[in-house]
């Protein structure tokens, strides 16, 4: 397999259409059906506004690292600062997240390349099965930590969810 690192290499990430869509929307249903414990602590369900419609949005996000001692959350945005729930929040930081059964007001903060690249490293390393399949998923084959902290700090954005 070609050795696939930083995004000058990486496939276009193609939007996410039909199946695939349907499969990565299907968690919400979880929450709204009162199921979303089933998910346990490794993902959250967000609530955040549309930067152009103003509506209610919902997305279900995987836990990259829970810190219990603040009640921080960081996630990545996989699909890169295009994605639509990351676009959002760049407008409008104030937003609610459910994990399980506990719902609770949040502020989102953006983290820097230099921080993402961190987190993406750290993800790697409580994660390690996760991460390879995510940057399977995504078009890269890191084969360090350092490309890990690379491809994090170039390509997929992190986020950080503060308790208000």
């Amino acid at each position: 397999m070609e050795k696939m690192t930083g995004k000058e290499n990486r496939p276009a990430p193609q939007p996410l259409t039909g199946w695939r869509r349907a499969m990565f929307r299907m968690p919400i249903l979880f929450y709204r059906w009162k199921l979303g414990w089933l998910l346990g602590k490794r993902f959250l369900l967000l609530n955040h506004v549309g930067r152009k419609s103003g509506k209610a949005r919902q997305a279900v996000l995987e836990v990259a690292h829970y810190d219990p001692k603040t009640n921080q959350y960081t996630v990545a945005a996989g699909f890169g600062p295009q994605s639509h729930w990351y676009r959002n929040l760049q407008k409008t930081p104030d937003v609610t997240i459910q994990v399980g059964r506990r719902k609770m007001s949040m502020v989102a903060e953006l983290l820097s390349p230099e921080q993402s690249g961190q987190a993406m490293m750290r993800y790697a390393q409580q994660h390690p099965t996760a991460a390879k399949n995510l940057m399977k998923m995504l078009g890269y084959n890191p084969q360090s930590e350092e490309e890990y902290r690379q491809i994090g700090q170039e390509s997929i954005p992190f986020v950080t969810f503060h308790p208000k």
